[in-house]
């Protein structure tokens, strides 16, 4: 039996029992928490120790939002425009690409991400003049928009005819009619999957991803949408189980299409790849939907009218409320939940009147749908979250008022709604199950420590992001206890994992994150600068500062 005895300041997330000194792990799982001294006698003369000092032990961090492979590929299969500080530097994005093509000439296909739009209009003839002979594709952080040279427009089969069908919101055109190469949502998630990829080229990225994020401290994830952008992607998760080669647990949201034809057969469909690729470190957990796009881009599907554009209120993606009931009520019967994309108030009222229909034909209040992102909730969507057992997935990264995007919003949905922006502690306060995410690499960090300042603070320190952003919505700000909770025991729950991981308990996985802070009592600054000093999956030291 292998044992390993593991030493320092532990915070459990167990109420039971909040704090300890040792736990001893046998074969992967907690077998005793509490003393130095009882640990010791219980462990073996050859039991494995990790001594960890003065230092804190913490249950391992689960993410309940994220995106695996597309991290993976911006590490090693893309053109990183954010290299080297480049921001909103059209000229600078050029070399970069460059660059990246001249590294990469075997390549067919060419992506470069973390554009950030600005005000000057770039069309495919900026990018035909960095690559004219092969399709290059240029997307923004977000992932919501994109742009195409004249090679990529040719292979997506985008003209002035799918131009028009999809909308000219979405597909732009010029003067005659025909695409300039620009798109968003549903065309880019369209395009996507069909971008041309190995197996090989996607489990190195799954790698990739499991490195980064092990050593930013996270032991499991929720992969919120697992074929967006390769489909094959659990098929990829399955054989490097099978290869021995996973560590990071992924629990994972099948994608479905917006309103979907048949979505009985849909859940059949995912009930029958669960059922293919289910192992230890890789499930299919439920199934992930599109409600609408982000605030930024005007898509996002609001309450109101956005100020600029009278008669519009953003694009409203799943919007068929009888078939969203049915697809909540034949994933109950398969144990499935349903995690959708909501980021106006709109749509999620929208999802709540869906989920509360569906509650009446199942009986279910203990679904855990989730709803992710939640930029904008009603006070009355806020009470609804909790009475329906649903699951606010929160992002405390994004709450600060940042500079020119807090008055883009300000621009498009007014002051009063803006300063109301991404709730958390009413969400609490009402009884929900609030979890954290990053939504990673969608947005460009997942991080422990700065979660933990922004859902305290509001804003992002000084000292690492200087004026940047101000404080926002402050009185909805958490205690310590409750980020912690949001980012462990909390996101157990929503997977329906509570009784394997979350908090320190015995018979629980032996997953742990070691940092060299405390951050249920130091100082918030002090917070803002710990350091990792371990990760622990099944009792095994997987990453080490």
């Amino acid at each position: 039996m292998k044992q390993t005895l593991i030493l320092g300041n532990i915070i459990t997330m167990d109420e039971k029992r909040p704090f300890a000194k040792a736990a001893l792990v046998k074969n992967g799982v907690f077998a005793y928490i509490g003393s130095a001294e009882e640990a010791k006698k219980l462990a073996g003369e050859d039991a494995q120790v990790l001594d960890y000092g003065e230092n804190y032990i913490y249950p391992g961090f689960l993410e309940s939002h994220c995106h695996g492979y597309f991290a993976g590929d911006r590490f090693i299969g893309q053109a990183n425009l954010l290299e080297a500080g480049a921001l909103t530097d059209y000229p600078k994005y050029r070399e970069i690409i460059k660059n990246f093509i001249a590294k990469n000439p075997q390549k067919q296909f060419y992506m470069a991400a973390m554009w950030v739009e600005n005000e000057e209009h770039v069309t495919k003839a900026y990018l035909d003049e960095i690559c004219s002979d092969k399709p290059l594709v240029m997307q923004t952080g977000g992932g919501h928009s994109m742009l195409l040279n004249t090679k990529a427009l040719e292979w997506a089969g985008i003209d002035a005819e799918y131009a028009k069908k999809m909308g000219y919101d979405l597909v732009h055109v010029d003067e005659n009619g025909e695409p300039d190469g620009y798109i968003c949502e549903n065309p880019v998630m369209e395009i996507m999957p069909k971008i041309p990829k190995t197996m090989e080229d996607a489990k190195n990225y799954l790698l990739a991803w499991q490195d980064f994020a092990l050593s930013s401290g996270y032991t499991a994830v929720g992969d919120a949408g697992v074929e967006i952008f390769f489909p094959e992607c659990s098929k990829a998760f399955h054989e490097l189980e099978e290869e021995g080669k996973l560590k990071l647990r992924t629990y994972a949201y099948s994608l479905t299409q917006d309103n979907v034809a048949d979505p009985k057969a849909e859940v059949a469909h995912v009930a029958s790849e669960r059922a293919k690729y289910d192992g230890e470190y890789y499930k299919i957990i439920g199934i992930k939907a599109f409600l609408d796009g982000v605030t930024e881009a005007h898509t996002a599907w609001q309450n109101q009218d956005y100020l600029d554009q009278p008669g519009y209120h953003g694009a409203e993606r799943f919007n068929d409320h009888d078939k969203m009931v049915q697809l909540i009520a034949e994933a109950n019967k398969e144990g499935l939940s349903v995690h959708v994309h909501s980021e106006g108030g709109g749509a999620t009222h929208f999802m709540l009147n869906c989920i509360e229909d569906a509650e009446k034909i199942t009986g279910n209040k203990d679904q855990r749908n989730v709803l992710a992102h939640l930029h904008y909730v009603t006070d009355e969507d806020v009470r609804r979250m909790a009475e329906t057992g649903s699951v606010p997935a929160v992002p405390p990264l994004w709450s600060p008022a940042a500079q020119g995007l807090y008055e883009q919003e300000i621009a498009y949905v007014g002051k009063e709604l803006a300063d109301q922006a991404y709730p958390i502690k009413s969400f609490y306060d009402a009884g929900a199950n609030v979890v954290f995410h990053s939504d990673y690499p969608v947005s460009p960090m997942m991080n422990v420590k700065y979660s933990i300042y922004t859902a305290e603070k509001r804003t992002y320190p000084k000292e690492a992001f200087g004026d940047l952003c101000q404080p926002r919505n402050t009185k909805e700000a958490i205690t310590r206890e409750q980020s912690l909770r949001a980012m462990t025991i909390n996101v157990a729950r929503q997977w329906h994992q509570e009784h394997r991981m979350g908090s320190i308990e015995f018979g629980k996985i032996a997953n742990m994150t070691v940092f060299d802070c405390d951050f249920l009592h130091d100082d918030i600054e002090k917070v803002a600068q710990a350091n990792i000093v371990a990760t622990i999956v099944d009792g095994e030291e997987v990453f080490k500062a």
